[in-house]
């Protein structure tokens, strides 16, 4: 059970911050800062809930001074806008990214408002401290704060943020859908946390709460009570006489006497009729949202709150292995690079904080093996060696996409293997999977025509045998590197090298041309440029903007050092290398591969969304990708502002995207960027016509833009983005799963672009039994069809573990639409989750999980009305990765 006894005074420098950062209004209880254009100056979830976590995370760095920076003054930042940029180079030092930490705080708010949006959770008062249903909404509250805690603990910290998302934005709703504020009250309601106090002073059915009140604005329509109520909205549950509203254009009920309504979502009074008092209820929500953050924070300990958040610039080290019996060589040069890597990086800001492990063969792979501890994974490591098997092929993609559900998002994964996959059906929904999660894959292949006395082949081996490979890698702006025994010590030092906070520069073109150099840009932000290129090379180029050239000879050259492994080529240019356009030129047989990656602060991250203006929720709807037929807006969010070409610059600026098709490199369009609410925040938005993606497919997206001292600057995503063909939601309970129970989960597809046929495909890992009612689904233009899976959760279902859904919607006839993957994570518990949490927590987790199956998801919501909310992706009970427009 949540204890009473965590003590307040963990919570007290962040509330000084608190009142400090107020004074000027940020932007509300509303979806985001696209809801401004309705409502003006009003708080979203996701800034209260950034906010909150941005608090707790500088009293996290000032009562752990960094080992080798100067400690952290709260003084420092009294009066000023907290940026996730600024705490991290004042805590870690200049440069080091924060980029996660600004990803995984956008898990958390898009869970939090996607509590408005999906199916399963917009309508249920309970969620969100409606229809006076207050001590129900506290339980519901304390069993996702709980759920979060179990999912820490066991390092699914997607699940986590999920859970902590839909627990903050119930905790919040209380501030803004009760009359707490109308009370009277300065402080958060001491017993709303802290479960083994009662809630006191409720209104009963009987007593009469609220009059009426004919205008927007309601002021005085509260009866005179200190009775604790909330108002009811829309039919469900009906409002009984003399009961308060929420309020607002949207709310049926409020159109039945006493009409009106408390709501304080925000500033405007045609949506809040007590909207004068939302800046109170958003400092209460705000207060409340920091007890939150910092009960997780006692409960975890310092390292496991901040790997739930991801409070880190360091990425995770996360290998696939064939452990059949030619691998000697590639498992030791795994382990020479774990051992350098862990050595190399102990003790400082980039040491890794999870370390994931999939062994595979055949016909076996998994489980998969993650920990905290780099000794533990040591040990782990040090335990596999090349045994047995020996033919080809072998389950590759089943080890990856194993790897994939447990290893954090913005990671490199390596696959090391000398054979091609036996489960090349798993191609499609593992490169979704690895766009979902925005994870770079890259496989390092000793295929040696030489050693075929050493693996065996139980069938005749297509030469095209590693094209899924290079699917998967192209989708998830990974690379497949073909190399051999002798060299894999060698190449193997690209895993190194590649946990550094890169970015990948865009080339020109972005294939090789024959006689058509690549042109790339170098700004002032860049350092540690290399070049990297494998393949039959037989000579090539390097130019910098001073004409100087560099050719193919290894050792130092006039611009960098260049080393070669076999077909592996790797050119370190030295530092700082000169800033404006650079040339290379490669004579090769093939199709050599040529990547350039460097060193830097100023990164972007993106998200897809669909404007919503006429209902209750106006603000921009987000998507992961965009859907075909549908006008898109895209969200871009520059990390590393802060960053400086030269003392005295103004800050860099990015003024249009550029998409390409994938990986011909064919210009889409070019869009301009538009600057959305406050600089500092880097916000920027583009629209996207439906004409410039109406063809289901991956594209690339290159923002281009200048720095301070007017020198050009040019980043692309890490990853290739893929148009879907329809929309796909999957929906499930707004909580865990009890063993012996039946859990409903809901399923809707849309097309709109063509008529579309499809097969519906359901997997559950582990083997739970379910039910379906749809399996074939015909759709003409603008239409949708619904569906129910019933899932059976055994007795025997193991506590504390996670089950993975996957839908597949794949179109019937032969086509090169891509198939639509979704898929829901949800966690088993016991009946009554409180009661199980432990007040203690270890520095340390180490979990070996059994293997599951899955894929992307495409999802969509319906807006719930009248209440405040952000309408991201999200989850209830589970991950929902994509969501879109709820209905036409």
């Amino acid at each position: 059970m949540l204890s009473a006894e965590v003590p307040l005074s963990h919570l007290g420098p962040s509330v000084l911050l608190l009142l400090q950062l107020l004074l000027p209004p940020t932007s509300a209880f509303f979806p985001n800062i696209w809801s401004l254009l309705a409502a003006p100056g009003s708080i979203t979830h996701q800034d209260l809930t950034e906010e909150a976590a941005l608090n707790v995370t500088l009293q996290l760095f000032l009562e752990q001074p960094p080992p080798n920076q100067p400690p952290l003054r709260l003084e420092d930042y009294l009066g000023r806008t907290l940026l996730a940029d600024d705490l991290f180079a004042a805590y870690f030092g200049p440069g080091f990214p924060s980029r996660r930490f600004r990803a995984a705080l956008g898990e958390v708010s898009r869970a939090n408002a996607a509590q408005d949006f999906l199916p399963t959770s917009r309508n249920d008062p309970d969620l969100h401290f409606d229809a006076e249903r207050l001590s129900q909404g506290r339980t519901r509250l304390m069993g996702a704060l709980q759920e979060t805690l179990v999912a820490a603990r066991v390092l699914d910290h997607t699940l986590a943020r999920q859970r902590l998302g839909a627990a903050l934005h119930a905790l919040q709703d209380f501030y803004s859908h009760s009359n707490w504020v109308e009370l009277g009250e300065q402080q958060p309601h001491p017993h709303l946390l802290w479960p083994r106090q009662e809630l006191w002073s409720l209104a009963e059915v009987g007593n009469p709460t609220c009059s009426n009140c004919e205008e927007l604005s309601c002021p005085g329509n509260l009866l005179g009570f200190t009775l604790l109520t909330s108002g009811y909205f829309g039919t469900h549950p009906p409002k009984p006489p003399g009961k308060c509203s929420h309020g607002g254009h949207f709310d049926q009920s409020s159109s039945q006497p006493p009409r009106g309504g408390i709501n304080k979502d925000s500033t405007s009074p045609g949506f809040s009729p007590h909207h004068m008092l939302h800046l109170q209820a958003a400092k209460l929500a705000l207060l409340a949202s920091i007890q939150a953050f910092s009960l997780l924070r006692s409960r975890l300990g310092d390292s496991g709150f901040s790997r739930m958040l991801d409070i880190t610039p360091a990425s995770s080290l996360s290998f696939v292995l064939d452990t059949t019996g030619s691998m000697g060589e590639e498992i030791n040069a795994a382990k020479i690079q774990a051992r350098h890597i862990m050595e190399q990086r102990q003790g400082s800001p980039m040491e890794p904080v999870h370390y994931i492990l999939v062994p595979f063969h055949d016909p076996e792979f998994g489980p998969v093996f993650t920990t905290s501890d780099p000794h533990s994974f040591w040990q782990r490591l040090n335990e596999i060696h090349a045994l047995g098997g020996g033919d080809e092929p072998e389950m590759c993609l089943s080890a990856l996409e194993l790897a994939l559900l447990h290893t954090p998002p913005l990671s490199d994964i390596f696959v090391f293997t000398d054979a091609s996959p036996k489960d090349a059906f798993l191609t499609n929904r593992v490169e979704s999977l690895s766009q979902e999660r925005r994870c770079r894959v890259t496989f390092l292949v000793t295929e040696d025509p030489s050693r075929v006395q050493g693996r065996a082949q139980r069938e005749v081996l297509s030469p095209v045998r590693f094209e899924p490979y290079e699917a998967v890698a192209l989708a998830s702006g990974g690379e497949v590197i073909f190399t051999k025994d002798q060299h894999i010590r060698d190449v193997a030092a690209i895993v190194g090298e590649s946990m550094a906070a890169l970015v990948t520069l865009p080339l020109e073109p972005p294939v090789i041309v024959p006689g058509k150099p690549l042109v790339f840009i170098v700004d002032g932000l860049l350092q540690k440029v290399t070049v990297r290129m494998h393949g039959e090379i037989s000579s090539f180029w390097i130019k910098n903007p001073a004409g100087i050239f560099q050719s193919q000879e290894e050792g130092m050259g006039p611009l960098g050092h260049t080393h070669r492994f076999g077909q592996f080529w790797m050119v370190t240019m030295t530092d700082p290398p000169q800033t404006g356009t650079w040339e290379i030129q490669v004579t090769a047989e093939g199709t050599p591969r040529v990547r350039v990656q460097a060193q830097t602060s100023l990164d972007f991250l993106f998200h897809f969304g669909i404007p919503m203006e006429d209902g209750p929720h106006p603000g921009l709807y987000p998507l992961t990708q965009p859907v075909a037929g549908l006008q898109i807006q895209l969200l871009v969010e520059v990390t590393g502002l802060g960053s400086r070409g030269n003392p005295g610059d103004s800050p860099p600026h990015f003024s249009h995207v550029i998409l390409r098709r994938v990986p011909e490199g064919t210009k889409l369009g070019q869009v301009p960027l538009e600057p959305l609410g406050p600089p500092e925040r880097g916000l920027l938005t583009a629209s996207l016509p439906p004409t410039l993606l109406s063809t289901p497919g991956p594209f690339s997206l290159e923002l281009i833009g200048q720095d301070g001292g007017g020198q050009g600057l040019h980043r692309i995503a890490p990853q290739p983005c893929t148009v879907a063909p329809v929309l796909l939601e999957l929906s499930g309970p707004p909580g865990f799963l009890a063993p012996g129970s039946k859990a409903l989960l809901t399923l809707r597809i849309t097309s709109f672009s063509v008529p579309q046929d499809l097969d519906i495909r359901i997997s559950v890992n582990p083997s739970f039994a379910f039910t379906s009612n749809l399996s074939r689904a015909h759709l003409g233009l603008n239409e949708s069809a619904w569906g129910c899976l019933w899932l059976e959760v055994p007795d025997s279902a193991v506590l504390d573990s996670m089950v993975m859904v996957t839908v597949t919607a794949l179109g019937r006839e032969v086509s090169l639409l891509p198939p639509t993957h979704a898929f829901l994570r949800l966690l088993v518990l016991a009946q009554t989750p409180q009661d199980q949490l432990s007040a203690s927590s270890g520095p340390v987790v180490t979990t070996t999980t059994p293997v599951f199956r899955s894929s992307t998801l495409v999802t969509q919501g319906r807006a719930r009305g009248g209440k405040a909310g952000r309408p991201w992706w999200g989850t209830v009970g589970g991950v929902l990765l994509l969501l879109t427009l709820a209905s036409w």
